[in-house]
């Protein structure tokens, strides 16, 4: 068999056997090394090719696909920087915990350290940012090398998705010609097991019986105790975690991308303005827990993040259904690798309901205190960030995916994002917290979800302007709330704002940028908002209006941290008069 055939046979082996392991779509940048795969990828009827131009944005868009669909997604990209390029999304997978199969085309053995050009030094690129790299064999047509081609596949999708999900990298060398026979009828049929090659079944992490009846035990001798729910994304997990608080009378602290601050479930024992609270120095002292029952990843608020190093008395348990070790203040005293929901439902049986609820009361009250405080954020009649997060479950139609840029967008959704009864679902990037890539990681789970809209600032829309291009090309509906405070809005928060003389050339780094243009260029609406009228009618709007709609929202920095500081102190005031018994 010549090399094309030879080619054809083992390329077609390796994508048959994608789709047989569940994987639906393939980010596609074009390049020369890279044909014979794309060429192949691009004949089977089930899988969903997207061409990215731009590998960098191409990498974040298939990181959305893979957020939104909860499936591994499938990168592939010529040899050279545009596999660099990719490298910022699979950070972020890597940390976020989502499955990612990046196949890199490389130039052949002989051909690297040689001076040939396009030839970079491929092998583990991405050093431990990836769970699993493998050098792959350079294409031959034997049965054997037929096998090899389908167990890696089935390999490398079973450990894309295997908890903890995570990115998986091939490195694929070929040789010129690189152009595939694909006049074959059976192009994809498989002479040998029909089926998947080979399945790999896993299970979740758990615990025994005698180790669930001891974390009962001892988690029922205490009646100070918190929950804690950082990002995750369990179906089930809700209603869960929300009994276990009612029969332990804890509060939970839900971070908005626990998916906890909307839904069906019972509000009651949600507590979502914890970040204000914790801000005040008497509420801490009231509010020392004994236990501290954590899911997720860390939140996102600094004061929780505190409080939990101020407390490393308290008896704190991790639960990570992916065995990981989110423990950033080094204060977890049991590290639980079990499937979340399993451990709600498995412990449930096990405890003693207690009956003594003063804790969660305090809590709850402070809760309604502060929520009343931060209301008065609507009372302002001009253009405010704060405004906007506090009015979002009231604007935004039910069943909305909402993504969030890092931040002051993710924070101001911590802050002014309350417990509501719609059923949004809230993504960011949160792995590694980066504002590169925001836009195009929206798009990719617009693709898969809708009504869908993002947040973001102005410094981070810019960033990845390139992405829009995926809206125009895919017919991707998303609306986007552009908040332009003209720089970076966080560093007005942080210690350096305090140092006037270079602040504005180091950290306000204003643009001053004209977005409408962009917009146009990428066959975007866009509209620069007045009022809060305009806002609500462009919102409704944008729901008529197909692909990409962008409403800009021009804020002040210096006026949103004086807005700020004034409802803190305002709720701080409030909380103490609480405490100092006025309320009582």
């Amino acid at each position: 068999m010549n090399h094309q055939a030879a080619l054809t046979s083992y390329i077609a082996a390796f994508v048959a056997e994608l789709v047989k392991n569940g994987v639906e779509n393939a980010v596609v940048s074009p390049g020369s090394r890279s044909t014979p795969m794309a060429m192949v990828m691009a004949e089977h009827p089930d899988l969903n090719i997207h061409i990215h131009v731009d590998e960098r944005s191409a990498a974040f868009f298939a990181l959305g696909l893979a957020k939104a669909s909860k499936q591994p997604v499938v990168l592939l990209c010529t040899s050279g920087t545009a596999a660099a390029n990719y490298f910022p999304a699979i950070v972020e997978a890597f940390y976020s915990r989502v499955p990612l199969i990046v196949l890199t085309a490389d130039r052949p053995h002989e051909l690297r350290d040689v001076g040939a050009p396009q030839a970079i030094d491929q092998i583990r690129l991405y050093g431990h940012h990836v769970k699993w790299f493998v050098e792959m064999a350079p294409p031959e047509s034997s049965e054997e090398m037929i096998r090899y081609a389908r167990t890696v596949c089935a390999r490398a999708a079973a450990a894309a998705k295997r908890a903890p999900s995570g990115p998986v990298h091939l490195n694929f060398p070929f040789r010129e010609p690189l152009i595939p026979l694909l006049d074959q009828e059976d192009l994809f049929l498989s002479h040998e097991r029909e089926e998947r090659y080979v399945k790999v079944q896993t299970g979740e992490y758990t615990l025994s019986q005698d180790e669930f009846a001891e974390i009962a035990e001892t988690i029922s001798k205490t009646e100070n105790g918190i929950i804690i729910c950082g990002p995750l994304e369990e179906e089930m997990f809700a209603g869960e975690v929300v009994k276990l608080a009612q029969k332990l009378k804890f509060p939970i602290l839900a971070d908005p991308l626990s998916q906890l601050r909307s839904g069906n479930h019972d509000g009651a024992y949600i507590i979502d303005t914890y970040d204000t609270i914790l801000k005040n120095k008497k509420a801490l002292q009231e509010l020392k827990p004994e236990v501290v029952i954590r899911f997720g990843a860390m939140p996102v608020s600094k004061p929780l993040s505190i409080f939990l190093k101020e407390h490393a008395h308290a008896r704190q348990f991790v639960i990570d259904g992916g065995a990981g070790w989110r423990d950033q203040g080094l204060v977890s005293t049991d590290m639980i690798y079990c499937h979340e929901t399993l451990f709600c439902s498995a412990l449930l049986p096990l405890l003693m309901e207690n009956k003594n609820d003063t804790y969660f009361s305090l809590w709850r009250s402070l809760n309604e205190i502060t929520r009343e405080c931060l209301q008065e954020i609507n009372q302002t009649e001009t253009l405010s960030e704060g405004k906007l997060f506090s009015q979002l479950s009231k604007m935004l139609p039910e069943g909305s995916l909402l993504f969030v840029g890092n931040s002051m967008p993710i924070r101001d959704l911590d802050t002014f994002f309350h417990f509501n009864q719609k059923s949004f679902k809230i993504m960011a990037n949160r792995g590694a917290n980066g504002i590169d890539g925001v836009v195009s990681t929206a798009l990719g789970a617009a693709s898969i979800s809708q009504p869908a809209y993002l947040i973001v600032g102005d410094l981070t829309f810019f960033h990845d302007l390139n992405g829009l291009i995926a809206s125009k090309l895919y017919d991707i509906n998303l609306t986007v709330l552009l908040i332009n405070n003209n720089g970076g809005g966080i560093f007005s928060f942080l210690p350096q704002s305090e140092h006037q003389k270079n602040f504005e050339r180091l950290f306000g780094t204003p643009l001053d940028i004209q977005f409408e243009h962009s917009i146009r260029m990428f066959g975007g609406h866009y509209d620069l908002i007045e009022d809060w009228n305009h806002l609500s009618s462009s919102l409704a709007r944008s729901l008529e209006n197909k692909g990409l709609n962008v409403l800009e929202i021009t804020t002040k920095r210096d006026e949103n941290v004086q807005e700020h500081r004034d409802l803190t102190n305002a709720v701080s005031r409030e909380i103490s008069r609480f405490l100092e018994g006025e309320y009582r």
